[in-house]
């Protein structure tokens, strides 16, 4: 009997393990901007340039630990490992959900979001498994000798790592962000007539003139009651709103591309038919210059033969912007927006982004960006 729940928990932490850092790995620098977010809280923002490293290494070490529990290879130290893993994780969701700072933990990438409480009572749940494990670490049986066990691990910390630095290079394998390809971005931004809101309760504070007697009350008592019609009655402070139901929620919301003057481009640039090129460099300090090289000859080539719509977007204010368009003498048309927006719709600064009626066609990795007589043939010629 006891074997048969060391067995389950065995399982069911191995898989879970593997499957978290998975889906992180899949997206490492998503993972790290969510590592800043926990940086700037705890206020330890010089590690914001190791947030990177940590995220490709954290990943690798959930895979590792989940598959060599599966295998049983140094299981009393693995299980140690786990255990403290998730004592750490635990501790940072709970402290996000109680001190409400950041709102999405990142368990599981943006594969399947989870609001912090969510994120700490899974964390609970999986701490109980694991408990069952230290506890019985020593029922916990390899399923290969020692030497074969250590090559396994060996294997799969290969994999994992590398793993984490091909999708940094070369883009998520896997792409759960709303800018994927196939995504119609006008449409990710629409609110469907008929969609439920979010509701709100507004709690009062009021005081009595005459007696000093003081209530709380909600929006609803308050108007129920009629003590609204009580002179005597005043409302102090400001009243607190609480989200009561979260309503619908359009899966583009931040996205505002503008000019210089300020001025709004989302629907010009978005409902154009034909294809245009996005160039998506959200800071311009850290970008790749060898590589806006690249792709700014790549512009020319489609402006001049195929009067190509190039577009440059960047969250950098318009006057360093101006000044490295005419430093890398860009003939790409300059526009800003935030940089939330930029970083998610494509994992690489610059990266390329092709679209056609508002619709992403394709979106490149600088390093992997294509050629100017691949997107001749495969998408212009087509058109």
């Amino acid at each position: 009997m006891k074997n048969g729940l060391v067995w389950f928990c065995r399982i069911a932490v191995g898989l879970l393990f593997i499957f978290s850092g998975l889906i992180k790995a899949n997206d490492p620098l998503g993972f790290s901007y969510k590592l800043e977010e926990y940086f700037e809280v705890f206020h330890i923002t010089w590690l914001n340039g190791f947030a990177l490293s940590m995220a490709i290494i954290l990943c690798a070490l959930e895979m590792i630990l989940g598959f060599a529990l599966l295998v049983g290879a140094r299981a009393i130290k693995v299980v140690w490992g786990l255990l403290l893993l998730i004592i750490f994780f635990a501790f940072l969701t709970f402290y996000s959900a109680y001190f409400k700072v950041v709102q999405s933990c990142g368990c599981f990438g943006d594969a399947i979001p989870l609001t912090p409480w969510q994120s700490f009572i899974k964390d609970l749940m999986l701490l109980l498994l694991v408990l069952v494990l230290f506890v019985n670490r020593k029922r916990i049986k390899p399923l290969a000798n020692a030497k074969t066990g250590d090559n396994l691990l060996i294997g799969a910390a290969i994999v994992s790592i590398g793993f984490g630095l091909y999708t940094y290079n070369f883009l998520p394998v896997v792409d759960f962000l709303p800018y994927k390809i196939g995504a119609n971005i006008l449409e990710e931004m629409k609110t469907p007539s008929g969609a439920v809101p979010d509701e709100f309760e507004i709690t009062y504070k009021l005081a009595n003139k005459k007696s000093k007697e003081t209530k709380t009350m909600t929006d609803k008592e308050y108007l129920k009651s009629g003590i609204w019609k009580d002179a005597s009655w005043e409302i102090q402070g400001n009243p607190e709103s609480r989200l009561v139901k979260k309503g619908f929620e359009p899966k583009i919301r931040d996205l505002n591309i503008q000019d210089a003057q300020g001025n709004n481009y989302n629907q010009e640039l978005l409902s154009s038919p034909f294809y245009s090129l996005w160039v998506v460099a959200y800071n311009l300090d850290d970008t790749n210059s060898e590589a806006v090289n690249r792709i700014n000859a790549l512009a020319a080539n489609l402006i001049q033969n195929y009067n190509t719509r190039v577009v440059f977007l960047t969250s950098n204010a318009p006057e360093s912007a101006q000044k490295f368009s005419k430093d890398h003498k860009l003939v790409s048309e300059l526009f800003y927006a935030d940089g939330v927006p930029l970083k998610t719709m494509v994992r690489s600064n610059p990266g390329i982004i092709l679209l056609k009626n508002g619709v992403v066609i394709n979106k490149w990795h600088f390093h992997n960006m294509p050629k100017y007589e691949d997107l001749i043939k495969n998408y212009l010629s087509k058109q």
